[in-house]
Formats: structure tokens, C-alpha cells, sequence
């Protein structure tokens, strides 16, 4: 489905990836691990357009996408969660949804878009009960089932995760994390970024790890558990 080949991405003078190489297989559920500064920000922003590589081939579907704008990518079935949620906190749950259905927002597709809400209800009920709250008032894990189920309102074959466990209380962990196994299971390809490696490879069936901007490890998620210099550098 995803196919990244010798990508390389700057920030000014800063080579943040270097010759990375990735791909992800339709229906896969695939983390990508590494500490703080690694690149996996980096690595999702290139593929979602929100900044351009320097060097570097990415396929979608067997399409280049290497220099198309980042709403073309939604259209084209990618959508992104962002690090840190970027819900907007003065508008109510449902709007913050809708923004998010913007591809259906035109008649005759108004029916696709209240099928895709009622979908999203379904994965995430507590939603669904303040959907007339401001967003801003939700908690850190219902403000992360916001942000996943806004970008699931367009319909996405492609899930893009940035850190989602990033400030959760373990419990909100587990459940975002079963919620992510879930929507796998219903047919949309995942790549995960995740600091919290342990719990990333358990759901995940492959996984990178990246190591200043280049790929140190890939393999499936068994391997790379039970690979003693994995285990000492990312998983203790």
C-alpha cells in the first residue's frame, strides 16, 4: 500500500532522515519506534505532505505522492493524528467531527458523512455522549479519541498515529490501544509512531525502529521483542 524509498528529509542545515526506507502492506498495523529526536515526527509529516523531503520516493497504492499537497493525500484515502491531539478545543465534539468529514460535506454525500459519524460513535461511545461538549473540556484520553475519530470521519485506508499514548494514564492507554486493534481489525492499514515501545510492538505486526533519521531495525513485532539490542536499547 505505503512504499518509502530512500527518503531524506531536512530542516534547514539539519538531515532529519537519511536514506530511509519503509513499507507497509495493506491492512498491516506497523509501529515505528525510537527515542526523542529519531525522526518518526518527521517520518509521518513527510508522508502526509505537512513538510517535503529532500531526496526520496513515496508510493501510495502504487502512485507517487512524493510532491502532491497534503489535503490531495486525504483525498486519497491518508489521514493523520497529530502529536499532542491539535483538537479544536472552543468548538463542540461534533464539530471538531465534522471538520473532519470536509470530503463529504457537499449534497448528495451528507448520508455517507452520518454513516461515518455513526461508525465512529461505535468505536468510540463516550464521544458520542458529549458531542454537544466544548472539546477543550475533555479529558487528555477523550480529547485522543477526538482527535482519532476525526480523522476516521474521512474515511481513511491509511492511519497515520503521532505518540497517541503521549500524557495518558496507563488505563486510557490500554484502551486507545485496544480501540486501535479494533479499527485495524476493520480494515484500515495503521503506521504507529510510539515512544512506548512495549505496548506499540504488542498490538503491531512489523515494526522500524529509527535511530538519528536512518532505520536500525526492522522486522516483526516477535523478533524485534526478542532481540536482546532491542530489548536493551528501547524496550527496558
Amino acid at each position: 500500500m505505503l512504499e518509502i524509498k530512500n527518503l531524506s528529509t531536512y530542516y534547514g542545515a539539519i538531515n532529519a532522515l537519511s536514506s530511509v526506507t519503509v513499507r507497509i502492506d495493506s491492512k498491516e498495523l506497523v509501529a515505528v519506534l525510537g527515542a526523542n529526536g529519531a525522526g518518526k515526527s518527521t517520518l509521518l509529516r513527510s508522508i502526509s505532505g505537512l513538510i517535503t523531503p529532500k531526496e526520496g520516493e513515496i508510493s501510495f497504492e502504487g502512485e507517487s505522492i512524493s510532491r502532491l499537497a497534503a489535503h490531495r493525500r486525504v483525498e486519497l484515502g491518508i489521514a493523520m493524528v497529530p502529536e499532542g491531539r491539535g483538537i479544536f478545543p472552543n468548538l463542540t465534539v461534533l464539530e471538531n467531527l465534522k471538520i473532519g468529514a470536509y470530503l463529504f460535506r457537499k449534497e448528495p454525500t451528507q448520508t455517507k458523512s452520518d454513516a461515518i459519524l455513526e461508525k465512529v460513535y461505535d468505536h468510540f461511545p463516550v464521544i458520542k455522549e458529549r458531542r454537544d461538549q466544548r472539546a477543550g473540556t475533555l479529558s487528555g484520553g477523550e480529547q485522543q479519541m477526538l482527535s482519532i475519530g476525526r480523522a476516521l470521519m474521512s474515511r481513511p485506508r491509511l492511519l497515520l498515529l503521532d505518540e497517541p499514548s503521549m500524557g495518558l494514564s496507563p488505563l486510557y492507554v490500554a484502551e486507545i490501544f485496544k480501540l486501535l486493534i479494533k479499527i485495524n481489525r476493520d480494515g484500515t492499514t495503521i503506521l504507529l509512531v510510539e515512544q512506548n515501545a512495549n505496548a506499540a510492538l504488542k498490538i503491531a505486526h512489523r515494526g522500524y525502529v529509527l535511530d538519528r533519521g536512518t532505520i536500525a531495525y526492522a522486522d516483526t513485532s516477535e523478533r524485534l521483542m526478542s532481540s536482546e539490542e532491542v530489548k536493551s536499547a528501547y524496550l527496558s
